[in-house]
């Protein structure tokens, strides 16, 4: 490799990433910066709850790993969480705090490092009453005491700017790549008993009352008539599986939950159409993996979804039955225009940030943030020097 085409080289400081309970998206991107950083010669340390070490498996990626137990909602055990991350930092000193999510950032700031504390928002708020009140109290404490908020999308950096944030940028999430599919197509569709031209409808997520899988199943329901009739998957685990599971038995939907699979890319192998009915999403992983895959996509049109697919898939309101209905019996109507939604699809993707673009922009960052941790400066112009920037 010459000189002009080797990669730059990384940010050489350390970072500790903190992230509160996750079983999707925030620990899979976690734990991809976590491998992206220590390949590029950052030292990482991971704090989050033992839980997500043992689904993640950071210490594979590269990373070392501290036990800070962070539910997913505030309780008083918040303040164990914070004595917790300060020993953490105390025994292992790093340059910047990045915390991902409103809960670890809140344990983050709280516990204020002598380190940069960065947020990453990767949600927005969504619940009211008591709960809501209480969230959106954490979202102001969080933007005013970091020192940078990144927002996974727009709208979640101008809320942040909005809060009190003094430095709020986009940083958009990219989906971990998906390995190639072990199994074939037509494997993929037995499984679920799909026969012949039938079609298979898959959707990905956790079973949160935020991806409004209830949407989805009235849906579904409908379809029974259909000739030849849908088969629909969903995967992901969650505290909303029974009521979901009671909705499907009710409406006599024909709807699987799968839950939680690791073959993501063999069910996109298999699927004619992918569907999301979130009512809020920044840049979803499953919305990223379908058209990676060039499989034609419905989902609806909140958060960072629509800038994230532009015109490469169905974008439909949310919460909104009759839309998703209607929207999903034109795709498996008209296999011409799925296939020109997945050809459209792969060619968005192709445009997004990479992981290693995200790893990329995060070092620089950091070393904005704190530039002794780079070493000392380089030498002035005209004096001899023998190592590389």
């Amino acid at each position: 490799m010459s000189a002009a085409t080797e990669p730059t080289p990384g940010w050489p400081g350390s970072v500790a990433l903190l992230l509160a309970s996750s079983t999707g998206g925030v620990g899979q991107h976690v734990r991809s910066v976590a491998r992206g950083l220590a390949a590029a010669g950052t030292t990482v340390l991971v704090c989050g709850p033992a839980a997500t070490e043992e689904q993640f498996d950071f210490t594979a990626a590269g990373a070392r790993f501290q036990p800070v137990e962070i539910p997913a909602n505030p309780t008083p055990a918040d303040a164990r969480a914070v004595a917790a991350l300060r020993r953490a930092l105390a025994a292992n000193p790093v340059d910047v705090v990045h915390a991902h999510g409103l809960r670890a950032g809140l344990v983050a700031v709280l516990a204020r490092p002598a380190a940069p504390v960065v947020v990453t928002w990767h949600n927005a708020v969504l619940a009211g009453g008591v709960r809501g009140a209480l969230s959106r109290l954490v979202e102001r404490v969080v933007a005013r005491g970091a020192r940078v908020a990144l927002g996974a999308s727009a709208d979640l950096v101008d809320r942040a700017t909005a809060l009190g944030a003094a430095d709020a940028r986009l940083a958009p999430v990219a989906a971990p790549t998906l390995p190639a599919p072990r199994r074939r197509r037509a494997a993929v569709r037995a499984e679920f008993g799909v026969q012949g031209e039938q079609p298979l409808v898959v959707s990905v997520g956790r079973l949160h009352p935020q991806k409004r899988y209830d949407v989805l199943i009235d849906a579904a329901a409908r379809w029974r008539a259909r000739v030849p009739p849908p088969v629909v998957v969903i995967a992901g685990s969650g505290p909303a599986y029974l009521p979901l599971a009671a909705r499907i038995s009710a409406a006599r939907a024909p709807v699987t939950l799968l839950g939680h699979r690791t073959d993501v890319a063999d069910l996109l192998a298999g699927a004619d159409l992918a569907v999301v009915t979130s009512d809020w999403e920044a840049r979803q992983l499953f919305a990223q993996e379908a058209l990676r895959a060039g499989v034609p996509l419905v989902a609806t049109a909140v958060g960072g979804l629509p800038e994230l697919v532009g015109d490469a898939a169905v974008l439909v309101p949310p919460g909104d039955v009759d839309a998703v209905d209607a929207a999903v019996r034109a795709l498996l109507d008209d296999p011409q225009r799925r296939a020109e939604l997945g050809r459209r699809g792969a060619a968005r993707a192709a445009t997004w940030p990479t992981e290693a673009d995200t790893v990329a922009t995060l070092g620089a960052l950091y070393a904005e943030l704190a530039p002794r941790a780079a070493g000392p400066p380089a030498p002035d112009a005209g004096t001899s020097a023998t190592g590389q920037r």
